[in-house]
């Protein structure tokens, strides 16, 4: 059964690990790659990935990319979002600890930061809006 606007949002808003795809250009299936992602219900999804990176050389080129969410418990669900691209940005020390803080526990986010700022290069923050939703939840099968 698809959900209701009110449930994808939420459900998107939950911190689930996305599968993000976008075309990777001719003769190539998508790049489909697990990311963390930030959504609030209503708004824009935001991702952060490296400035040098395939993802975004091929999001920049798209202009657009989509992302998957599912879960198995305690019913199976997904939401699928693709959109366009509005802006890419360079990411700032709030967004890298804002995303960080979404996915793990308090006490691990500022040794993430740490690790994230020494290891990851320059990155960016991109910006897509919500455009076609694709949701269900098969309810336990």
């Amino acid at each position: 059964m698809a959900l209701s606007r009110e449930e994808r949002e939420q459900f998107l808003a939950e911190p689930h690990i996305a599968a993000l795809a976008v075309d990777a250009g001719p003769g190539r299936a998508p790049l489909t790659v697990p990311i963390w992602y930030q959504y609030a219900p209503g708004g824009d999804v935001w991702i952060m990935t490296g400035l040098d990176s395939r993802k975004n050389r091929l999001i920049s080129a798209a202009g657009r990319f989509s992302l998957m969410i599912d879960r198995t418990e305690p019913t199976i669900r997904y939401v699928s979002v693709e959109g366009p691209v509005l802006e890419t940005v360079p990411a700032t020390l709030e967004h890298l600890r804002e995303i960080s803080a979404r996915y793990l526990p308090a006490d691990k986010v500022e040794g993430y930061v740490e690790f994230a700022l020494k290891n990851h290069g320059e990155q960016v923050v991109v910006r897509m809006r919500p455009e076609r939703w694709v949701s269900s939840d098969l309810g336990s099968v």
